[in-house]
């Protein structure tokens, strides 16, 4: 057996992080220097605790969590040992000395900054397995079970129509719409049936990328519009409208703007709804996360808006009832647009889940959503006031940001400029995943980070941010 480890860590009681944290970290950097070598064994709780002076359960939580994050590994009667498999990402990248076992990347992160999704743990799941089983239960079940209408379940269109009409001020019928398999679904039947190789469409910078592929896959052109506190740059649209022939959409965000958060003000919906009207344009509206806003109310959706001529409203189901559940849905009040993308989505799919649909509409029928999202409505504005102070007293300073309005994540921009890559990298080392600038920007570099909040613990988001605030110091 390897001769152990000699201890040469320094406790910092003053610190702010805590006290196993920063042996863990001590012994992390150990690793990344060389000085412990894969297959080292390291000195016994106990033996560790006296020689740092601190409680045993101290030491042994610190070993866990290296173990956890495949730092360190145990064997029964024998020890505990630096791993033969390190979560890191390469010697060239990372730039460390003397690891010489084979590196590869953590597949599991102590904390993952995501998207902006919802808390799986709060779905009304029992709720929706009651549902399905009453609906097999049912005398009629049989007449569910052949193939149905390619735009989905006609009940559950009429009622999210209705749901539409009644919140968000639309005025439409089940025959406007076209149940999908998620927003995604949505996106990319809309830019199938509305473009075309010689089309152009403008999008929203920084912006969502797996709505721009959609468009792209289409053979459309993408021009950049540029985003601030008001939302949308309008400028740039009638820059871009004075500029090119055949464009052909727009691709907007205006609730809460994706990734930034922002909320389109009223004078430039008015205007863009204006402009789409004059030139002909449609404006495809993702109302992505309409359901999750603490304020007085919800803004209501540009589609909502008479005097707009064309437009497709996308919305999901998925974040209100499951990220699992892929309900999504697309509105138009133009019948060619809606037959044509019924007749893709039935050659690609042929249908929809009618089980799925009916199960939902079961939960809408009985109250079941409407209890749901008043209950996750108040979780998630908790969650965000207490992001909000984690930020205050770790982030003040040394990052901008708006408390958002809505939605599950925070648009944070760094006073300075950061290596992103640099601080993505010690992060990944501290067990924290985040998404890079880059993922939200087409040819512009954007400096800011979108800080999910939804699906992580309050000690996840402590643990994550503490280490954010230290690698961008």
């Amino acid at each position: 057996m390897l001769r152990p480890w000699k201890l040469e860590i320094r406790i910092d009681k003053q610190l702010d992080k805590a006290i196993y944290l920063q042996i863990a970290d001590a012994i992390i950097t150990d690793i990344q220097i060389g000085r412990l070598e894969v297959g080292s064994v390291l000195p016994g709780s106990r033996s560790m605790a006296a020689d740092l002076g601190v409680n045993r359960n101290t030491v042994v939580e610190a070993l866990n969590v290296l173990i956890n994050e495949g730092w360190l590994s145990s064997k029964e009667r024998k020890g505990t040992f630096v791993s033969d498999v390190l979560p890191v990402l390469s010697k060239q990248s990372t730039g460390l000395i003397g690891v010489t076992g084979p590196i590869i990347e953590r597949e599991y992160y102590q904390v993952s900054f995501d998207d902006g999704h919802p808390d799986s743990q709060i779905a009304p799941v029992a709720a929706l397995a009651r549902a399905y089983r009453q609906i097999f239960n049912r005398k009629s079940k049989w007449q569910m079970m052949g193939y149905a209408n390619e735009f989905g379940d006609v009940q559950f269109r009429k009622a999210i129509a209705n749901m539409l009409n009644h919140q968000r001020g639309m005025h439409i019928d089940e025959q406007q719409m076209c149940v999908t398999r998620g927003s995604q679904m949505a996106m990319y039947l809309t830019a199938q049936c509305l473009l075309s190789s010689n089309d152009y469409v403008m999008i929203e910078h920084p912006g969502y990328k797996p709505a721009w592929k959609a468009f792209e896959s289409s053979g459309a052109t993408l021009l950049t519009v540029g985003v601030d506190q008001d939302g949308l740059v309008i400028d740039d649209v009638l820059r871009h409208l004075n500029t090119y022939d055949h464009i052909k959409a727009i691709y907007i965000t205006p609730h809460h703007q994706y990734p930034t958060t922002v909320t389109l003000s009223l004078q430039r919906r008015l205007e863009l709804i204006r402009l789409s009207n004059a030139y002909g344009f449609t404006i495809i509206e993702d109302d992505y996360d309409n359901e999750f806003h603490f304020g007085y109310r919800p803004i209501l959706p540009l589609s909502s808006y008479s005097e707009l001529e064309n437009y497709v409203y996308i919305g999901t189901m998925s974040k209100v009832v499951a990220p699992a559940l892929r309900i999504g849905y697309l509105v138009s009040k133009n019948e060619s647009l809606i037959k044509k993308i019924g007749a893709l989505r039935k050659i690609i799919d042929v249908q929809g889940d009618t089980i799925m649909e009916q199960a939902v509409l079961q939960l809408i029928e009985d109250g079941t959503i409407k209890r749901h999202l008043k209950k996750a409505q108040a979780y998630y504005k908790d969650k965000r006031n207490f992001t909000n102070g984690l930020l205050e007293k770790h982030l003040k300073g040394k990052v901008d940001y708006m408390i958002p309005e809505g939605g599950m994540a925070f648009w944070i921009v760094p006073k300075t400029d950061v290596d992103w890559e640099g601080v993505d990298k010690q992060l990944r080392l501290r067990s924290v995943k985040i998404i890079l600038p880059e993922a939200y920007c087409l040819d512009k570099p954007v400096k800011g980070m979108r800080l999910s909040y939804g699906s992580l613990t309050k000690a996840q988001l402590e643990f994550g941010i503490v280490q954010l605030a230290e690698a961008l110091s």
